[in-house]
């Protein structure tokens, strides 16, 4: 079986940019009657047609979860029902866990990522941040 996501995207091409940056994924080879995605878009129209004004991401070693961002006009008008916990420290505690998701939260943030919040570790919570993609969607950084 094979899973997508499907993101609601203002500009479906740099939303995958982005999340290929944070989910260590790549954007999706064009279909092989092209070489470049540039040759894809120009013989077929696709960036004037909302229906295929779309990009895909997916991981490097070809196993998991493709995602999709389709071209929508509408802006996004409530809080996610849905988001992604990027888990980028695994194993690590205390002061360690939280300057790797500092580096991380840096590097997402030259591809337009916002920081909202940063939670501290309790007994019982390793510490996280809270971000938000360059078009509004929230994730954490975990």
């Amino acid at each position: 079986m094979r899973v997508q996501v499907t993101f609601d995207a203002h500009n479906p091409r740099a939303l995958a940019v982005f999340w290929a940056v944070a989910l260590h994924y790549k954007l999706e080879d064009p279909s092989t009657r092209y070489e470049t995605w540039e040759a894809y878009w120009e013989e077929t129209g696709a960036l004037e047609d909302p229906w295929l004004n779309s990009a895909a991401i997916v991981p490097k070693d070809g196993q998991g979860v493709r995602i999709r961002f389709q071209k929508v006009s509408e802006a996004k008008a409530a809080k996610n029902r849905m988001n992604f916990d990027v888990e980028v420290a695994p194993g690590l505690e205390g002061e360690k866990r939280m300057a790797v998701l500092e580096a991380k939260s840096d590097e997402l943030s030259d591809y337009g990522a916002t920081r909202i919040k940063r939670t501290e570790a309790t007994d019982t919570r390793p510490g996280f941040l809270i971000m938000e993609d360059p078009e509004g969607n929230v994730f954490c950084l975990i």
